[in-house]
């Protein structure tokens, strides 16, 4: 099967690259607005599940034999408040504010979709993250690089906002927004061949 990765997260296709994976890249358009009926794990997988459906939606069968969507969704959580990507530079602040010198979660929810048959196979990583206590002129720095603006948090691990980081429990590459480890489960669990 060939794999597809419904994403235009250029982080999430260097994960997959140096995962030794071959794929292309197919970015799935949907609104992303998580269904509040739902626990925060279910919410994010939910969301990745619609996105890699949302590919398979209005392409003609030829278009769809032998793919493999994969979609994936991250979220960070401080305590029982979601931080998306920050509307402005703003608000990119006062996420940093409200998680400096504390833990926050980031979830990020994996599909993978037969796109012929429309079998599908869904997982999560979890990762807790502890930020040390940050200066407001390092969190000015920060925000005014525009580094995270893009990502959900409004930091990238990855980068300048690595130095933030005091503790990782959990995989780095669920930070960056794709949990190769899940990835690979998911299709041993199915014994799917990409």
């Amino acid at each position: 099967m060939r794999l597809v990765l419904a994403s235009q997260s250029p982080r999430r296709r260097e994960l997959l690259e140096r995962a030794g994976f071959s794929f292309t890249v197919s970015p799935s358009q949907i609104s992303e607005i998580l269904d509040e009926n739902l626990n925060l794990t279910a919410r994010i997988e939910d969301l990745a599940v619609r996105k890699a459906k949302a590919w398979i939606e209005g392409r003609n069968p030829s278009e769809l034999r032998d793919n493999l969507v994969l979609s994936a969704d991250t979220v960070v959580a401080l305590g029982d408040t979601v931080l998306g990507k920050p509307e402005g530079p703003e608000e990119n602040l006062s996420f940093l504010r409200q998680m400096s010198g504390r833990d926050h979660v980031v979830i990020t929810a994996v599909c993978l979709v037969k796109a012929e048959s429309g079998e599908l196979v869904f997982g999560h990583g979890l990762s807790r993250i502890h930020f040390r206590q940050l200066t407001e002129d390092e969190m000015r720095e920060y925000v005014l690089s525009g580094d995270g603006l893009d990502k959900a948090g409004g930091y990238g691990i990855q980068g300048a906002a690595g130095k933030f980081v005091d503790r990782l429990e959990g995989e780095f590459d669920n930070v960056m927004g794709l949990p190769i480890s899940v990835v690979r489960s998911l299709l041993e669990s199915k014994n799917w061949q990409v």
